[in-house]
């Protein structure tokens, strides 16, 4: 398993003279160390004396030319070799080019021709001695690092390098070699950076070589030293690169390429792609090559037990049907599929806008194996959205729940497979489920919805006006997002909801009672019957009832309550707004909401 472990001072691994080349690679992440990482090993190496430990890298010789540059692939130890790298640069970019010619003496100029060829090769000055990572233009903005230092030419312009992780490290460690003290003066001056660059050189790496992947990925779980925790998609990730090498299913990069693959059919975020993969065994776990005894369901803290076990199972097949249902997942999170009619875009997205991913375990299960049923996808979305709706509002039931309850409801579907029908999905669901009744879901529309849950309270509105405002002339897509991702359209309190209330509505509210205004203000400002939709709702903030109503831009097109929104419709004909117009709203908008969600 391990070729040989031995301690090398940097000097050594970065040797002058030894044709070695180490490559991150291309499936590694990319470079991430911080500031906190860059500052402690530079601290480790000043503030120690020589020979001081930095830690270990793996590593895998692929090299079968005995006379060429051999490569060693980083398989733990990018961050920490890339991070030394940029160091010699930074060191190397101050004695050349802030260093007077005249103090620069023969041995200074010795270290220099050293230095130099402990970023490049000596024997030939095309390679380097770390290939950094291709992720996210690392090794790309590394030669840019590189052509300041004269050691590149025609490198391409990159744009935002500055700003960027490997720029930013170099730019750290150079100001840090540069920095003055109050009165002006360099902090540490030619001598102390020699001396500084001899404590680099004998500080103590640990280099582990192995034969093959396999065994540096085994390694790689209980030895990372980089100071990043190790994400649950990367432990599987390597355990899967790993498991494919070794039963001769392909090369490392083809394996590689089919988990790029998966990864971009997700969303970006690491969580949404640790909840695909937990929705995954959810859905599928009844199937024999799946299921795994004694593991009820896929959780965070199992996740990468029951997926050691799959891919030790069988590697291939779990990486065929992860690239398979990736795409169905991918297709249901974003509603992006050309195959998808409009109905199952529109109710995907609903679904999506009111937080129901418990359910995408289910809707992988129904959209792979019925995949040519719309009816019943149809219907099971529309269930879904509803069901949310009442769930979210009322807790009912409780989130600890839910997995439990769509991995029973895809049990029952599975055995009923060849008959099921939509009515006993619905019975599932609404019934001995903790399902929120028509009473628990009427008292939370009744209540302070606003403060309940606002996202819900948004939900509903956009609904009532969807689906009774039907006049293409005047159609908006309330969903519709400005520059920062922010909602256009957002929740506006008819009755202002500062607690400072205007004048202007504590005497119409309450007769110009300010104390009765502000427990008013208490007990129904939060109400559906006060709240409507706006796209100007900065503009329309404390304004009289009146102003708020007759609000126009300077176009002269109403931006108030006179807008033509249904929501508006019952406003327009008022000159005030009072308490029993709250409460006679809310109960109009709640029938119309108990018509919407009803299940």
């Amino acid at each position: 398993m391990i070729q040989s472990a031995e301690k090398y001072p940097v000097s050594d691994l970065f040797g002058i003279d030894k044709d070695v080349k180490y490559i991150v690679p291309k499936y590694q992440r990319e470079y991430v160390w911080k500031r906190a990482n860059w500052e402690k090993l530079f601290d480790d190496v000043i503030d120690n004396p020589k020979g001081h430990f930095l830690g270990s890298i793996i590593t895998v010789n692929k090299n079968t030319d005995a006379l060429a540059i051999a490569e060693l692939e980083l398989i733990d130890g990018q961050q920490r070799f890339t991070t030394i790298a940029l160091l010699y640069a930074a060191i190397y970019f101050v004695l050349v080019f802030e260093t007077e010619d005249e103090n620069k003496n023969d041995e200074l100029k010795t270290e220099i021709i050293n230095l130099k060829y402990r970023i490049i090769q000596k024997s030939n000055k095309d390679f380097l001695k770390v290939d950094p990572s291709y992720q996210n233009y690392n090794y790309n903005d590394y030669m840019a690092v590189l052509n300041e230092l004269e050691l590149r030419n025609n490198v391409d312009e990159i744009r935002n390098l500055r700003n960027r992780r490997i720029y930013r490290t170099y730019q750290y460690f150079y100001d840090r070699l540069m920095d003055v003290d109050h009165s002006g003066k360099r902090i540490f001056n030619n001598n102390d950076i020699i001396n500084i660059l001899n404590k680099l050189n004998s500080s103590i790496i640990v280099k582990i070589e192995v034969n093959s992947h396999a065994d540096a990925f085994t390694l790689f779980e209980t030895i990372n030293n980089t100071g990043v925790k190790l994400t649950a998609i990367d432990l599987i990730k390597n355990n899967l690169l790993s498991q494919y090498e070794k039963k001769s299913y392909g090369t490392i990069d083809e394996a590689f390429n089919s988990w790029v693959k998966i990864i971009d059919n997700l969303p970006d975020e690491e969580s949404s792609q640790e909840r695909f993969l937990r929705q995954y065994y959810n859905a599928f776990k009844h199937k024999k090559e799946f299921k795994i005894e004694k593991i009820g369901k896929a959780t965070g803290s199992n996740l990468i037990y029951i997926y050691d076990e799959l891919i030790k199972r069988d590697v291939n097949v779990i990486v065929k049907d992860l690239l398979k249902k990736s795409q169905i997942y991918g297709d249901l999170i974003s509603a992006d599929n050309d195959n998808y009619s409009e109905e199952i875009i529109r109710l995907l997205q609903d679904l999506d806008r009111i937080g129901g991913a418990p359910a995408y375990s289910l809707l992988l299960y129904i959209f792979s194996e019925f995949e040519n049923d719309e009816a019943l996808k149809i219907g099971i979305l529309e269930l879904l959205v509803k069901y949310f709706v009442r769930r979210n509002l009322t807790d009912t039931p409780p989130t600890r729940d839910l997995d439990n309850i769509f991995i029973g409801l895809i049990e029952l579907v599975n055995s009923k497979k060849k008959n099921i029908q939509f009515k006993d999905i619905r019975k599932y669901l609404v019934g001995d489920n903790g399902f929120a009744s028509d009473k628990e879901f009427k008292e939370k529309l009744t209540g302070d919805i606003y403060e309940e849950n606002t996202a819900v309270a948004r939900f509903v509105l956009v609904k009532i006006e969807e689906m009774n405002n039907k006049t293409k002339e005047i159609y908006t897509d309330m969903w519709a997002r400005d520059s920062s991702d922010k909602f256009i359209w957002t929740i506006e309190h008819i009755f202002p909801q500062g607690e400072n209330v205007p004048k202007s509505w504590v005497d119409m509210i309450a007769g110009g009672d300010k104390e009765l205004a502000c427990q008013y203000r208490e007990s129904h400002v939060h109400k559906l019957g006060n709240l409507t939709i706006t796209g100007y709702n900065s503009k329309l903030s404390n304004f009289s009832f009146q102003d708020k109503l007759l609000r126009k831009d300077r176009k002269g097109n109403f931006v108030g309550f006179k807008n033509g929104l249904f929501l508006n419709k019952d406003l327009t004909g008022k000159k005030k707004w009072t308490i029993e117009d709250i409460n006679s709203r809310t109960e109009t908008l709640i029938s119309i909401a108990l018509e919407i969600f009803k299940i």
